[in-house]
Order: C-alpha cells, then structure tokens, then sequence
C-alpha cells in the first residue's frame, strides 16, 4: 500500500464524527492487537478501504482503546464489523469472514 492511508482509526472521542456525521456508508471494523481472527480478517478490511475508497469509509476502532464505543454497540467478540448509514448501524458481520461475504453485504448500503 502507498502511503495515503485508506482506513481511518478511530477512538470514543472522534466516534461521532468519523462514522454517525459521514455522509458516505461507514464499515466499522471492531478489532484488538491480541486478537488473531482480526489480524486475519485486517488485509480484507484494507482491500477494501482502498477498492471502495470513493464509495466507502472505512473505519477501525480499538476495542481496548474505545470501551465506550464498543459498549454502545453491543460488541461481545471480535472482529465484529458494522456497516453504517446516515449514521445508524445497517449491517453487523461477526467474525473472521471472506472477502466475498463482506462486499456482499457492503454492497446492500452502498
């Protein structure tokens, strides 16, 4: 990958702005370091944030660093990925999946 950044990081203090105040579909990617699932899952979350780049934003929030964010949207395991609409959660995928399974339900909302 260049060094333009494709994935935006998220936190419980730019949460409202990143993802509910975009007016573009949002994919939410809810992960921590010491996850291994989501360190598989991660090159396909990066796929896409670069393939989809002008139709989606793509967003990672660290679990350990975004309690609050994590809490408000009922995150129990990791990864667990939200897609966002005109700032409601649309669409939620638990779980290391295949790329063909994700851009199946990211192109609903989009």
């Amino acid at each position: 990958m260049s060094d333009e950044q494709f994935e935006v990081s998220v936190n419980d203090g730019n949460f409202k702005h990143e993802v509910l105040e975009e007016t573009r579909a949002v994919l939410v990617d809810f992960w921590a370091e010491w996850c291994p699932p989501c360190r598989m899952i991660a090159p396909i979350v990066e796929e896409i944030a670069v393939e989809y780049k002008d139709r989606v934003k793509v967003c990672k929030v660290n679990v350990d660093e975004a309690p609050s964010s994590a809490a408000d949207y009922g995150i129990m395991s990791i990864p667990t990925l939200i897609i966002f609409k005109d700032g409601e959660a649309v669409d939620k995928i638990i779980g290391a999946v295949p790329k063909a399974s994700l851009v199946a339900k990211l192109s609903v909302h989009i």
